[in-house]
């Protein structure tokens, strides 16, 4: 267990079962968490997943990220979650790497953990990165944070969650199994 993606209801699928995929392409191992107390949570467009566990029952402490997709009302649960809340302010502080995609880089920035980093997120919600400095890139990594824009995003968001934590190698690896064209990546 060595990345966490945190599912409510209302994700937006593609930003968590794409960077599911591709990180387990990569030799990672996510475990997908329901905060919602159910493992079987229904995204923003209907499909449901089914998660490892339950956020109320995993331990954390192994984890190297944590990783919110976007979606609504999937962001706006996400950042209502006490103790998910109190999990990003943890692994923050350990210096530990957040990831957050589409609308999500919002909860990172309502925490005030974006504050000095380049970061992005989906038009609109520029608001919530009070403190950070704002990039229109497709994804982007400052520190030990990972921000992508959007679903259309996905697979430079989650080539650059492997960049950082897998090295080049391995992304070069991954893209070339996937053909996936080389200005990701």
């Amino acid at each position: 267990m060595d990345s966490f993606i945190f599912l409510a209801e209302g994700f937006e699928e593609i930003e968590a079962v794409a960077v599911i995929d591709i990180l387990r392409r990569g030799g990672m191992s996510p475990t997908v968490v329901s905060i919602t107390g159910n493992q079987t949570v229904i995204g923003s467009h209907g499909i449901s997943v089914v998660a490892d566990t339950l956020f109320e029952t995993t331990d954390f402490s192994t984890g190297k990220i944590l990783i919110l997709p976007g979606g609504m009302p999937g962001t706006k649960h996400l950042g209502e979650h006490e103790g998910l809340q109190k999990l990003l302010i943890q692994y923050h502080a350990a210096g530990k790497y957040l990831a957050a995609i589409c609308a999500a880089p919002s909860v990172l920035g309502d925490l005030n953990l974006l504050q000095g980093k380049t970061a992005v997120v989906y038009p609109g919600y520029e608001a919530h990165l009070s403190g950070a400095k704002i990039t229109t890139e497709a994804a982007v990594a400052d520190d030990k944070i990972i921000t992508g824009r959007s679903p259309g995003s996905v697979f430079d968001f989650a080539l650059r969650i492997l960049t950082v934590l897998q090295g080049q190698t391995v992304v070069d690896s991954v893209v070339g199994g996937m053909i996936i064209p080389r200005r990701i990546g």
